[in-house]
């Protein structure tokens, strides 16, 4: 294990709740190509103050996640066009004080929808109305998908979000079902208050083919393990993100681990959890 020395280079998250994936998943990268980085994750009190050390301490990269993804948009200097065209930002990278955001959800999500094989003529239920939910909203628009409900209690935010992509929008899930059905709210998150809520219906999971959870933490969450259990096609926030992850890496370090090294930083960040 490399020490800590004063020519490390730095890399952060920040998150209202941290998790250790991504803190697991980089250092482990770091470790096998001999790169004298480390990674550390945040918990902000004060996200103007966090990006401001950003800038001030020459940290090179910082992942942003729920609920600072639209907030940290005006904190930065450039928006690549990942993030430009969502209004959403989950990676900043800073290039001698200048901080550059990307968007690596997009393609994550995009690359899972491909991968899995998801049909464009397929229903699809999404519930979420925040910066991750529009980038897996126009990962499934792009993709050619047409019959997409968003399902968001805030209306303001839900029927703009959905409007925005042409999509129908609904408070609640109610007795709705899907082929696909796509959370992408902190349902089922560890350490929050819905972390054992399920957040699709029983009866909605059956109906369905395709379970998608974007949340991370844990990997198996109880929509996860309630598709497993009912035979569905489960796609998990852990894929998610590795994906994510593996992007935001090659952005700072301008290095494409292998596919194995990914696949061993991957088992590395799951056997955190």
């Amino acid at each position: 294990m490399t020490m800590l020395n004063k020519d490390m280079t730095l890399c952060i998250s920040l998150s209202a709740r941290p998790s250790n994936n991504g803190t697991r998943f980089h250092n482990h990268l770091y470790e096998a190509l001999g790169l004298n980085w480390i990674y550390k994750a945040f918990a902000p009190t004060d996200l103007a103050q966090a990006i401001a050390g950003v800038r001030g301490l020459g940290i090179r990269g910082c992942a942003v996640s729920m609920p600072y993804k639209e907030e940290v948009i005006a904190l930065v200097d450039r928006m690549d066009r990942s993030a430009t065209a969502i209004d959403s930002v989950n990676t900043i990278v800073n290039d001698d004080g200048v901080l550059t955001a990307y968007n690596t959800d997009y393609s994550a999500i995009a690359q899972l929808i491909e991968r899995n094989g998801l049909e464009p003529e397929s229903s699809v239920l999404l519930r979420g109305s925040g910066g991750m939910a529009k980038a897996t909203t126009a990962a499934f628009r792009d993709a050619g998908f047409r019959d997409v409900t968003v399902v968001a209690r805030n209306e303001k935010v839900g029927r703009a979000l959905a409007d925005l992509y042409g999509y129908a929008w609904v408070p609640e899930v109610g007795e709705q079902t899907a082929e696909i059905l796509v959370n992408v709210t902190p349902i089922g998150m560890a350490g929050g208050p819905e972390e054992h809520a399920l957040a699709f219906p029983e009866s909605a999971v059956a109906a369905a083919s395709v379970v998608f959870d974007v949340v991370a933490l844990p990997a198996e969450t109880p929509l996860v393990v309630a598709g497993h259990s009912a035979g569905k096609t489960v796609i998990s926030g852990a894929e998610v993100a590795t994906l994510q992850a593996l992007e935001q890496f090659v952005l700072y370090t301008g290095i494409r681990p292998s596919d194995a090294q990914v696949r061993a930083a991957e088992e590395f960040m799951r056997a955190g959890q």
